[in-house]
C-alpha cells in the first residue's frame, strides 16, 4: 500500500472557511483520504463536508482538538453524527470508545500528553511509547495519531520507537512541511502522516505556492518515495520496426507481468505450428497477414489483430508478396510444439516470432 497521505482541510488546527472548495482541488488530484478538525465551521456544514468526501471516492477523517472530557465527549458524537470513516486524535479512550461504539468508525486516538492549542505533545521517548503500548492494546482502538513533529524530543527516534512498540498503524500529524521530513516518517515505520496548513499556506516546497501546486508536490514526493513512479517512456512502433534489418527478425519491446510485447517481420509463409499453454495476440501494423486455420482463413488489415487460442494450429502469411510488420503479444514460454500422431512436425518458422 506504500505511505498514506491525509490532506486536512485545517490551519492552526480548525477547518478553514474555504474547505469546500479545497476539498474539490483534492478530489480533482485523486487524493482519496481527506480530513478535517471538529473546529472551526458548524456541524451542519461539517456534515456536508463529510458526504461530499464520501461522493468523492475519499476516506474521512475528523481529528479531535478538545482538550477536555466533556469537549472531547462532544466531539466524539459529533464524529458519530456527521459519519466520518476515521476518528483521529483526543486522548480520553475510556471515553470515546463507548461513544463510536458500533458506528464503525476507526479510532486512532494521541499518545503521550497533549497540552495548548495548536496541540503540543509533551513527555519523554519512554513515557509516550508507554502511553503509546496502553492505548494501542485496548480493543475497538484500531491504530495511534501521534504528534511526534509537535514534541521536544527526537522526532525520528520518538517515531521508531512508538512504531516499532505497537503492532497498529500508526499516522504522524503536525508540522510535516517538507519531503525529508516525509521521508524520515517512512523511515521510521509509520503508515501515514497528515498535512494541512503547510499545503493551505504555500510553505510546502513546490513550483508554486497555490494550494494545486502545493498538493501536487506533495503527491509526487510521496509517489517517490512509494516506488509509485513510472521509468518506463512511450515507444513508436515505426521506431521499433525500423530497428529490425531483416523479414524474420523480431524483438522484445516490453514486459507486461508475465507477459512480452514483441515486434516482429513476416516475409512469406510459416510453418504450421502451435502453442500448448498460451494464447498469442497478432496486431498488424503494416502489410496484410492471413492467418490459416484448419476450418478457415482469416485476412488481417493494418490496425486489425486477432488472437490465437493456445492448441490452435495455425499458419501465418505475409501477403501481396510484401514484408508485414507484426506487433506480439504472449508469454514466454515455448512458442511451438509438435503434434502427436499427425505425422507433421511443428518447429518455429524462421521467419515468424510465433
Amino acid at each position: 500500500m506504500g505511505l498514506r497521505f491525509i490532506f486536512m482541510l485545517t490551519r492552526n488546527d480548525r477547518t478553514v472557511p474555504d474547505a469546500s472548495q479545497q476539498l474539490q482541488t483534492a478530489l480533482s488530484l485523486g487524493i482519496r483520504h481527506i480530513g478535517f478538525k471538529d473546529i472551526g465551521l458548524p456541524v451542519e456544514q461539517l456534515k456536508g463536508l463529510n458526504a461530499a468526501i464520501k461522493a468523492g471516492g475519499a476516506t474521512s477523517y475528523l481529528e479531535v482538538v478538545s482538550l477536555d472530557r466533556e469537549s472531547e465527549i462532544v466531539s466524539a458524537k459529533a464524529a458519530a453524527d456527521i459519519g466520518v470513516d476515521v476518528l483521529l486524535g483526543g486522548t480520553r479512550v475510556d471515553d470515546v470508545l463507548p461513544v463510536i461504539k458500533g458506528t464503525g468508525i476507526r479510532y486512532f486516538p494521541f499518545p503521550g500528553r497533549i497540552t495548548g492549542h495548536p496541540s503540543v505533545l509533551e513527555g519523554s521517548i519512554e513515557e509516550i511509547v508507554e502511553s503509546a503500548k496502553a492505548i494501542a492494546g485496548r480493543d475497538g482502538v484500531h491504530g495511534l495519531d501521534l504528534l511526534a513533529y509537535r514534541s521536544a524530543q527526537n522526532v525520528p527516534a520518538l517515531m521508531k520507537a512508538v512504531c516499532a512498540a505497537v503492532t497498529k498503524p500508526v499516522y504522524i500529524a503536525g508540522s510535516i512541511d517538507t519531503p525529508e521530513r516525509i521521508a524520515v516518517v517512512q523511515a521510521a515505520g509509520a503508515a501515514g502522516f497528515t498535512i494541512g496548513t503547510a499545503a493551505l499556506d504555500g510553505k510546502y516546497p513546490a513550483d508554486g505556492s497555490d494550494v494545486p501546486s502545493q498538493l501536487g508536490a506533495i503527491i509526487r514526493d510521496l509517489a517517490a518515495l512509494n516506488k509509485h513512479l513510472s521509468s518506463i517512456r512511450k515507444r513508436n512502433l515505426s521506431t521499433a520496426f525500423a530497428g529490425l534489418r531483416a523479414p524474420g527478425a523480431s524483438q522484445v519491446e516490453a514486459q507486461v507481468n508475465n507477459l512480452q510485447v514483441k515486434v516482429a517481420v513476416f516475409e512469406g509463409a510459416s510453418s504450421w505450428s502451435f502453442r500448448q499453454h498460451d494464447d498469442e495476440l497478432f496486431f498488424v501494423h503494416r502489410g496484410r497477414l492471413l492467418m490459416k486455420f484448419r476450418d478457415r482463413e482469416e485476412t488481417i488489415e493494418p490496425g486489425e489483430f486477432i488472437v490465437v487460442p493456445h492448441g490452435v494450429e495455425h499458419s501465418v502469411v505475409a501477403l501481396g508478396g510484401q514484408i508485414c510488420e507484426v506487433m506480439l503479444a504472449t508469454t514466454a514460454a515455448p512458442p511451438v510444439c509438435p503434434t502427436a500422431g499427425n505425422g507433421v512436425a511443428h518447429t518455429e518458422p524462421s521467419r515468424s516470432t510465433a
